[in-house]
């Protein structure tokens, strides 16, 4: 009985019904050195009185749990930067952990992260460093910190930083400072490449992205070293991409053959072999340019799947070319779609669906906002398979019959869909609270009476629990 109301109590907690005098009763709990449920910690829209309650919690895991919500505000995150916990600080300077990459969060204010960025506890400072989070104004303000961590940090912002504050990274007293600063500045001054290629540490991405001038190009094509890398440099000339477009390194060809200044011909004419499930990650020049149409054009329009794949990753993709990516017959272009662009058409989101239930790619596409409703019910409540037949209950024309019927259903995720749907009868979803594996849907039912969520409340306090959070 304790761990079904254990159960139960992590859907009320995520209940978006959950009057807040239970909420605030849940958040108080601190029996037996446990804490809320994170779910009751980490809802979007908390009331000032229930984030006091938290931010005065006496577990500092609750704070902690607060401290890294992708739903709070980052000013009522912010109030955490006092904490008497390192921990929680730290938690707070990390920030969200995000699995759906739909997801934006919004930074700290920059004075907070500079509170951070000068904290006592190193674990803190580390933190913030880490964090994947930061204003790129935040991150151009700490190149003159008195920390080398900090002001390596700041070199991410390169291209926004003024000339005397570049100089000064260059000639940092910090080594790590200065090869990083040099590994930006090398993309268009070849005496820096020219300083990097000698460093091993940094000869592959000098290579890579520095400016080059003829003679070191010529060298490392003679002994064979860094090849790949090399094809990418945009500074190559133009008669060594061809010797290297016919290398007998096959990574070497495939590197020749995403360049971007290659007309379609020139490109599809290299003997390169694209991997099945490669997602074009590695073709940087479409990766930093997502927002801009001209990039986006050209990698959409070729033939060749690792430029498509990239291009698939930008929410930016204008009508025409998210249409043209539709029709592609590949799936990772399908799955990148899914994944990244607002608008990726429904037909899309079904065949990812139905090609990947059961994988992230999936529950991405299922997730998806554009993902269909109408016409499920009639289409998959009877399917042999029970993956479709809980698309039934996204149907908005689903019935309570429906509903409670598939609440009975063989398949365990078919059951838990219906058993959180707010068209299941009263009587099926109070009986569902009671069944282990329906318990937490079932709490989170947004039709679910208030009487009975403050049970749940009343027997989670009362009995003594094992839960492991």
């Amino acid at each position: 009985m304790t761990a079904f109301h254990a159960s139960a109590l992590d859907g009320v907690a995520r209940n978006p019904a959950l009057p807040t005098p239970l909420l605030l009763r849940l958040l108080a709990f601190e029996g037996d050195g446990d804490r809320p449920p994170r779910d009751a910690l980490q809802r979007a829209g908390l009331p000032e009185s229930a984030v006091a309650v938290i931010l005065a919690h006496p577990n500092p895991g609750a704070r902690i749990d607060f401290a890294m919500s992708a739903r709070a505000e980052p000013a009522q995150r912010a109030r955490l930067a006092d904490d008497p916990s390192p921990k929680v600080r730290a938690a707070l300077a990390y920030g969200p952990e995000v699995y759906d990459l739909r997801t934006k969060i919004a930074p700290l204010p920059d004075a907070v992260c500079v509170r951070l960025l000068d904290d006592p506890a190193p674990s803190v400072r580390t933190a913030l460093l880490d964090s994947p989070h930061l204003a790129r104004s935040f991150v151009a303000s700490i190149a003159t910190h008195h920390s080398s961590a900090a002001r390596r940090k700041a070199v991410r912002a390169w291209e926004i930083l003024p000339p005397g504050e570049r100089s000064a990274l260059l000639a940092d007293p910090d080594s790590e400072v200065r090869r990083a600063a040099a590994l930006w500045e090398c993309r268009r001054d070849a005496h820096v490449t020219a300083e990097l290629l000698r460093d091993p540490k940094t000869v592959a991405e000098a290579l890579r992205r520095g400016l080059l001038v003829r003679a070191d190009a010529e060298r490392c094509v003679a002994e064979r070293k860094h090849l790949a890398a090399l094809a990418e440099n945009p500074s190559l000339p133009a008669d060594l991409v061809e010797r290297l477009a016919v290398d007998p390194d096959e990574a070497v060809r495939l590197a020749v053959s995403l360049r971007p200044e290659l007309d379609e011909a020139r490109r599809m004419a290299i003997d390169f072999t694209a991997g099945d499930f490669d997602r074009g990650d590695g073709v940087q020049w479409v990766r930093d340019e997502l927002a801009n149409p001209e990039v986006l054009r050209r990698a959409a329009v070729t033939a060749h799947p690792l430029l498509r794949r990239a291009a698939a990753r930008s929410p930016h993709l204008p009508p025409d070319l998210l249409r043209l990516l539709a029709r592609v017959e590949d799936p990772v272009v399908e799955n990148l779609l899914g994944i990244h662009h607002p608008d990726t058409p429904e037909e899309v989101l079904m065949r990812v669906y139905a090609r990947l239930g059961g994988t992230f790619s999936a529950w991405m596409a299922e997730t998806h906002p554009r993902f269909p409703r109408e016409g499920l019910a009639t289409r998959y409540a009877d399917h042999p398979d029970g993956n479709y037949r809980r698309l039934a209950v996204r149907d908005p024309a689903a019935t309570p019959a429906q509903i409670e019927r598939l609440s009975h259903d063989p398949e365990v995720w078919t059951r838990q869909a219906a058993a959180g749907d707010p068209r299941l009868p009263l009587q099926r979803l109070r009986e569902a609270l009671h069944v282990p594996e329906l318990a937490s849907s079932a709490g989170a039912n947004p039709a679910l009476p208030e009487d009975e969520m403050a049970t749940v409340l009343d027997t989670w306090i009362t009995l003594p629990t094992t839960r492991d959070w």
